[in-house]
């Protein structure tokens, strides 16, 4: 079974494929095709992802994207697995997921 998104992780990939589909529709199709399948991955092999408590305390994992600088970060105590953002790697992610 296949990890799930949050709403919160949805709004970020759509805004994400709308902003690259501006310059490039393929990409942004290949983005939202990447979130699937690695959606698929962790729901598969929930760990595939890295802990990174200076990141983010808890069971919160990060899984970059392989063909995009995106990474998924997720809850493995949910069942399935919770994405709950779909972020750029170039963001500042300890500002950004300070609320999570």
């Amino acid at each position: 079974m296949a990890a799930v998104l949050s709403p919160r992780a949805r709004r970020d990939l759509l805004e994400a494929a709308n902003w690259i589909a501006k310059n490039n529709p393929t990409a942004a199709t290949g983005l939202r095709v990447a979130v699937v399948d690695a959606a698929r991955r962790i729901g598969d092999h929930p760990q595939i992802g890295k802990l990174q408590p200076d990141l983010a305390d808890g069971p919160i994992y990060f899984l970059p994207l392989t063909a995009f600088p995106y990474v998924l970060v997720y809850r493995l105590d949910h069942d399935p697995p919770l994405i709950l953002r779909v972020l750029h790697g170039a963001r500042n992610l300890p500002e950004v997921l300070r609320d999570i």
